[in-house]
Protein backbone atom coordinates (compact mmCIF):
# COMPACT_ATOMS: atom_id res chain seq x y z
CA UNK A 1 0.00 0.00 0.00
CA UNK A 2 1.53 3.65 -0.80
CA UNK A 3 2.19 5.93 1.85
CA UNK A 4 1.14 9.53 1.73
CA UNK A 5 4.25 12.05 1.44
CA UNK A 6 3.68 14.86 3.90
CA UNK A 7 6.78 16.59 2.07
CA UNK A 8 7.93 17.11 -1.63
CA UNK A 9 8.29 13.86 -3.42
CA UNK A 10 12.21 13.55 -4.35
CA UNK A 11 13.69 11.78 -6.85
CA UNK A 12 17.11 10.16 -7.66
CA UNK A 13 18.02 10.02 -11.26
CA UNK A 14 20.06 7.79 -12.66
CA UNK A 15 21.91 7.64 -16.00
CA UNK A 16 24.78 5.48 -17.84
CA UNK A 17 26.16 6.16 -20.18
CA UNK A 18 29.25 4.42 -22.77
CA UNK A 19 31.17 7.35 -24.00
CA UNK A 20 33.61 6.72 -26.88
CA UNK A 21 36.08 8.20 -24.82
CA UNK A 22 39.05 6.48 -22.64
CA UNK A 23 38.47 6.78 -18.66
CA UNK A 24 41.69 9.03 -18.21
CA UNK A 25 39.90 11.47 -20.46
CA UNK A 26 36.43 11.17 -19.20
CA UNK A 27 38.05 11.97 -15.67
CA UNK A 28 40.04 14.95 -16.96
CA UNK A 29 36.42 16.13 -18.10
CA UNK A 30 35.34 16.23 -14.42
CA UNK A 31 38.80 17.44 -12.74
CA UNK A 32 40.33 19.85 -15.05
CA UNK A 33 38.52 22.89 -15.36
CA UNK A 34 39.28 23.62 -19.44
CA UNK A 35 38.13 19.94 -20.27
CA UNK A 36 35.06 21.12 -18.48
CA UNK A 37 34.15 24.21 -19.66
CA UNK A 38 34.00 22.27 -23.02
CA UNK A 39 31.19 19.79 -22.57
CA UNK A 40 29.00 21.10 -19.04
CA UNK A 41 25.74 21.88 -19.67
CA UNK A 42 22.48 20.47 -21.70
CA UNK A 43 22.77 21.37 -25.41
CA UNK A 44 23.16 25.27 -26.70
CA UNK A 45 24.50 26.36 -23.20
CA UNK A 46 27.93 27.13 -22.67
CA UNK A 47 30.05 27.19 -19.34
CA UNK A 48 32.12 30.21 -19.92
CA UNK A 49 33.56 30.01 -15.86
CA UNK A 50 34.63 26.84 -13.92
CA UNK A 51 36.98 26.42 -11.34
CA UNK A 52 37.93 23.32 -9.40
CA UNK A 53 39.82 22.26 -6.29
CA UNK A 54 40.19 18.66 -6.97
CA UNK A 55 40.34 16.72 -3.74
CA UNK A 56 38.19 15.56 -0.53
CA UNK A 57 36.72 18.98 0.95
CA UNK A 58 37.54 20.84 -2.22
CA UNK A 59 35.00 22.87 -4.06
CA UNK A 60 33.86 23.24 -7.84
CA UNK A 61 32.01 26.40 -9.17
CA UNK A 62 30.67 26.01 -12.84
CA UNK A 63 28.24 28.58 -14.31
CA UNK A 64 26.09 27.33 -17.79
CA UNK A 65 24.81 29.94 -19.61
CA UNK A 66 21.62 29.47 -22.09
CA UNK A 67 21.33 30.80 -25.34
CA UNK A 68 19.38 33.67 -24.21
CA UNK A 69 22.37 35.30 -21.90
CA UNK A 70 20.63 34.08 -18.38
CA UNK A 71 23.66 32.21 -16.30
CA UNK A 72 22.74 29.61 -13.77
CA UNK A 73 25.73 28.64 -11.25
CA UNK A 74 26.08 25.99 -9.13
CA UNK A 75 29.06 24.54 -6.46
CA UNK A 76 29.58 21.89 -4.31
CA UNK A 77 31.86 19.69 -2.26
CA UNK A 78 33.81 16.78 -3.37
CA UNK A 79 32.77 14.01 -0.62
CA UNK A 80 34.66 10.84 -2.16
CA UNK A 81 37.56 10.76 -4.58
CA UNK A 82 39.11 6.92 -5.61
CA UNK A 83 41.20 7.80 -8.75
CA UNK A 84 39.29 7.20 -11.93
CA UNK A 85 36.46 4.73 -10.91
CA UNK A 86 34.61 7.40 -8.78
CA UNK A 87 33.86 10.85 -7.57
CA UNK A 88 31.31 11.81 -4.81
CA UNK A 89 29.90 15.50 -4.30
CA UNK A 90 27.27 17.81 -3.11
CA UNK A 91 25.31 19.82 -5.71
CA UNK A 92 24.16 23.28 -5.07
CA UNK A 93 22.74 26.61 -7.21
CA UNK A 94 24.66 29.32 -6.26
CA UNK A 95 25.44 33.25 -7.19
CA UNK A 96 28.51 33.98 -8.79
CA UNK A 97 30.11 34.03 -5.99
CA UNK A 98 29.86 30.51 -4.55
CA UNK A 99 27.07 31.35 -2.33
CA UNK A 100 24.26 28.81 -2.36
CA UNK A 101 21.07 29.51 -3.31
CA UNK A 102 17.31 28.21 -3.38
CA UNK A 103 16.52 26.92 -6.41
CA UNK A 104 13.26 29.22 -6.11
CA UNK A 105 15.87 32.14 -6.92
CA UNK A 106 16.03 30.88 -10.25
CA UNK A 107 12.46 30.14 -11.09
CA UNK A 108 13.08 26.67 -11.06
CA UNK A 109 9.87 24.22 -11.08
CA UNK A 110 9.37 22.13 -7.60
CA UNK A 111 10.06 22.13 -4.01
CA UNK A 112 14.21 21.68 -4.35
CA UNK A 113 16.48 20.63 -1.62
CA UNK A 114 19.68 23.52 -0.68
CA UNK A 115 21.75 20.55 -1.43
CA UNK A 116 21.77 17.55 -3.83
CA UNK A 117 24.23 15.04 -4.16
CA UNK A 118 26.02 13.39 -7.30
CA UNK A 119 28.15 10.09 -7.35
CA UNK A 120 29.87 9.17 -10.55
CA UNK A 121 31.43 5.90 -11.24
CA UNK A 122 34.08 5.55 -14.13
CA UNK A 123 34.29 1.95 -15.58
CA UNK A 124 37.00 0.99 -18.23
CA UNK A 125 34.97 -1.35 -20.90
CA UNK A 126 37.06 -2.24 -24.23
CA UNK A 127 38.89 1.22 -24.05
CA UNK A 128 35.40 3.19 -23.11
CA UNK A 129 34.20 4.55 -20.67
CA UNK A 130 30.69 3.31 -19.05
CA UNK A 131 29.79 6.55 -16.92
CA UNK A 132 26.83 6.04 -14.24
CA UNK A 133 25.47 9.09 -12.39
CA UNK A 134 23.55 8.99 -9.58
CA UNK A 135 21.91 12.65 -8.19
CA UNK A 136 19.94 12.43 -4.91
CA UNK A 137 17.17 15.43 -3.99
CA UNK A 138 15.70 15.71 -7.63
CA UNK A 139 11.72 17.36 -7.48
CA UNK A 140 9.99 14.97 -9.52
CA UNK A 141 8.19 17.29 -11.24
CA UNK A 142 11.80 18.09 -12.46
CA UNK A 143 13.15 14.46 -13.00
CA UNK A 144 12.61 14.35 -17.56
CA UNK A 145 14.39 17.46 -17.34
CA UNK A 146 17.48 16.65 -15.26
CA UNK A 147 17.42 13.03 -17.03
CA UNK A 148 17.31 14.83 -20.41
CA UNK A 149 20.11 17.63 -19.39
CA UNK A 150 22.86 14.83 -18.31
CA UNK A 151 22.03 13.12 -21.57
CA UNK A 152 23.08 16.43 -23.27
CA UNK A 153 25.37 17.22 -21.41
CA UNK A 154 27.11 13.48 -21.86
CA UNK A 155 26.92 14.36 -25.79
CA UNK A 156 28.82 17.51 -25.69
CA UNK A 157 31.59 15.45 -23.68
CA UNK A 158 31.96 12.54 -26.14
CA UNK A 159 31.99 14.97 -29.24
CA UNK A 160 33.75 17.72 -28.03
CA UNK A 161 36.53 15.62 -26.61
CA UNK A 162 37.12 13.18 -29.05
Amino acid sequence: MAQKSSGPIQKTVFVTRTLNLPVNVTWKAWTEPESFKKWWGPREYTCPSCSIDFKVGGTYLACVKAPDGREFWSTGVYQEIVLLKKIVYTDSFSDNKGNVIPASALKMPGDWPLELSVTLTFEEVDGQTKLTVQQTGIPEEAQDDCVEGWQQSFDKLESNLK
